[in-house]
Order: structure tokens, then sequence, then C-alpha cells
């Protein structure tokens, strides 16, 4: 993924997904990640999703994270086109790294990301529009890099 240099697609963690915000849900978003931020991370391992594409490197749920997960549902709850793979408790935290990848190739993938399992820290929260591919910024600015 790293090819496409377009803006909403930089690494990013998922957490819910909604056809469009209910009343006052945007804000209350905003609030939310703007008490949460910076947000420390470790990553886990690599694994291709139902066994073909997406290759992800998973994301080890914190409870800090899993806090902010739940907080989100319970702000959006109500919205219509919720998806429910995001939903707690079937939600699987998770950085994409290709999009079309065989389950065959996962130990290739491995060898060229290492076995090291990065820390790091969410700073930034944005809500993505699939239909005009536009990025607002939620609480905390993203970042232009």
């Amino acid at each position: 993924m790293a090819r496409n240099t377009h803006p909403t697609n930089r690494p990013h963690l998922t957490l819910a997904s909604v056809d469009e915000f209910p009343p006052g849900a945007q804000a209350r978003l905003a609030a939310l990640v703007d008490a949460a931020l910076p947000l420390p991370v470790r990553l886990d391992r690599i694994t291709v999703l139902d066994g073909s594409a997406p290759l992800v490197w998973l994301v080890r749920p914190s409870p800090a994270l899993t806090a902010l997960h739940a907080a989100v549902w319970d702000a959006l709850a109500g919205a219509d086109g919720l998806l429910p793979w995001h939903a707690p408790g079937r939600w699987i935290p998770h950085l994409s790294l290709a999009l079309r990848f065989r389950d065959a190739d996962r130990r290739r993938a491995r060898a060229v990301a290492a076995a090291d399992r990065p820390t790091g820290a969410f700073v930034a929260a944005r809500s993505y529009d699939g239909a005009d591919r536009t990025v607002t910024a939620l609480g905390r600015a993203v970042p232009d890099t």
C-alpha cells in the first residue's frame, strides 16, 4: 500500500464505519480522541485476514485502545450503515499492508517485515468519506505526512 500515496491511504486503524454521523456524534468523537491521544500502540504479528487478502499487521488491543473503541461505538449508536465487523467483540484491530494477498505468500511478507514488533503511538484521528474520498480531522490535527 506504500505505492498509493493518496492522503486517504496513510496507515490507519479503523474503529468504526458509518454512512453518516448521527447528530452531535462528530463533536463527541473529537472530545473522545482529544482525551485519548496520543495512544501508545504495539504491533503484533503479520497475517492474512480470512486466508486471502488483505495482508495486515495486527495491533495489540491495549485496555486504553479497547476503551476508546467502545466509546466510539457508544457515540455512533443508532447511526445508519454501522458495519458489524468493527463492532466490539468482533473487531480485529490491524494496519493494512496490502489489499490483495495470498495466504501462501505470508512467510515472505513476514521475512520482509522482520520479526520486530514495533511500538509507537496513534497521534491523530480522522473521518474518511468514501463517496468523495475526503479526510476530515477529528479532534487533534491529522499530520500532512
